[in-house]
């Protein structure tokens, strides 16, 4: 079987930390790496934005192949919506041009998924989609979030024609049924995966000699990209109420375009008398972070929401407990009270308490550490990548048998489609 993954606006091979660049990036990665094991063929999608190969040999079976769409360097993630007729039909022309062509296209975010719907149909082949984040549970999760009509009613259309939708949680099942109409029985719960050869635990002395950090006094850490929807400010407040003062809090992640936030964390920290406590990491590489998460006594995943969660798994995988936010995804991941602690309301008085009683009890991080070990197993990606090709078979056979959803009312002619796009 040959497989089209499309990533439209962000390239797996990017540095990890920056504001498009994240668990997403690990995610198409890591499972294409997966599914090349296993022995299918191939070729991730993604827009060219360098002076880079237009295919690039990852891997064995495993190619990706940069489309031109719009100016060959990197724009923002927004103006890339107007460039996606241009990247679809490139990515037709390269399509064609492979002998064999390919079985199932599997698009990743919506503007992936709107490439990808407009190819399945031409090319008659089914359509897996994973979202990852959504427009409208971005919106319904923080106050302040603005994610574009149009970007939600483009996801709202995907859902409804994609052959298979992939979820990674029971709860974002349910929100795409509740707030997108995403038909039952095209949708599949896989969680992501984590590459548990990687992320392991590391010697703590090794680990925080190499990070400068002190021996003995209490690491507190935070991983992610420097966006408003990761509630940074929450957990700066909550340490500013940790009654000691002898502890470090690294931030991890952020790259230029997140230098304003940057420096409103840092003001918020110096208000708060704690910037002698808090140390701005930066984007740092993917094989580098256990180190941090080995490092850290305790996780700190304060969200608002998260699909799945991928932090919070990599630094149990490490042995490292986790409080975070009890949202989306990270209820299925962390189990409250046995590696970690979920807190419902976000606000720092809550997580400081829980930081309070893990910080003070050894023996209660040491049984947290050696259960969130044991939890992770069943993320692996070999486990992974076995269901969702599961999920291609069901695909294939879902789309021979005639049974995609089609919504002819309203059109979906290639001018259309374009259109409803350009006309943003």
């Amino acid at each position: 079987m040959r497989i089209a993954q499309v990533s439209a606006h962000t390239s797996p091979l990017a540095p990890l930390g920056g504001r498009e660049t994240g668990g997403m990036n690990v995610y198409v990665l890591e499972l294409s790496r997966e599914l090349a094991r296993l022995g299918y063929e191939v070729d991730i999608f993604t827009r060219l934005d360098g002076e880079l190969p237009r295919v690039e040999q990852v891997a064995p079976n495993l190619r990706l192949v940069r489309i031109e769409a719009g100016p060959p360097t990197p724009i923002e993630k927004e103006e890339i919506v107007g460039h996606l007729p241009e990247f679809h039909r490139n990515m037709k022309r390269f399509a064609e041009e492979q002998p064999g062509g390919y079985d199932v296209i599997h698009s990743h975010y919506w503007q992936s998924g709107w490439a990808g719907t407009l190819l399945a149909r031409e090319l008659d082949l089914p359509h897996v989609v994973m979202f990852h984040t959504l427009g409208e549970v971005k919106n319904r999760a923080r106050f302040g979030e603005q994610e574009p009509r149009l970007r939600i009613r483009h996801e709202r259309t995907i859902a409804r024609r994609a052959t298979a939708i992939i979820t990674a949680s029971s709860h974002e099942r349910l929100l795409l049924e509740r707030y997108y109409g995403a038909d039952p029985a095209a949708m599949h719960t896989v969680p992501c995966g984590v590459d548990l050869e990687l992320f392991q635990p590391r010697d703590r002395s090794i680990a925080r000699e190499r990070l400068d950090l002190p021996a003995e006094a209490p690491v507190l850490l935070w991983v992610g990209r420097l966006e408003k929807l990761k509630g940074v400010e929450i957990l700066v407040d909550a340490v500013a109420e940790l009654e000691r003062r002898d502890f470090t809090l690294l931030i991890v992640g952020g790259d230029e375009r997140a230098a304003s936030m940057r420096a409103e964390l840092e003001a918020q920290a110096a208000a708060a008398g704690i910037s002698a406590n808090v140390r701005f990491e930066g984007a740092v590489s993917h094989d580098v972070l256990p180190w941090y998460y080995s490092a850290a006594d305790v996780c700190v995943v304060p969200s608002y929401y998260e699909s799945f969660g991928l932090v919070a798994v990599e630094a149990m995988a490490c042995g490292t407990p986790v409080v975070a936010s009890r949202v989306g995804g990270l209820v299925s991941t962390v189990i409250d009270g046995v590696t970690g602690y979920l807190i419902p309301w976000r606000c720092p008085g809550p997580f400081a308490e829980k930081l309070e009683v893990l910080l003070g009890n050894p023996e209660l991080r040491a049984n947290f550490s050696r259960a969130a070990q044991r939890s992770v197993e069943r993320f692996r990606w070999s486990t992974v990548g076995l269901h969702i090709a599961d999920v291609y078979d069901a695909a294939r056979e879902r789309h021979m048998r005639g049974r995609v959803i089609q919504e002819d009312a309203g059109g979906f002619g290639k001018e259309a489609w374009e259109a409803a796009i350009l006309a943003r």
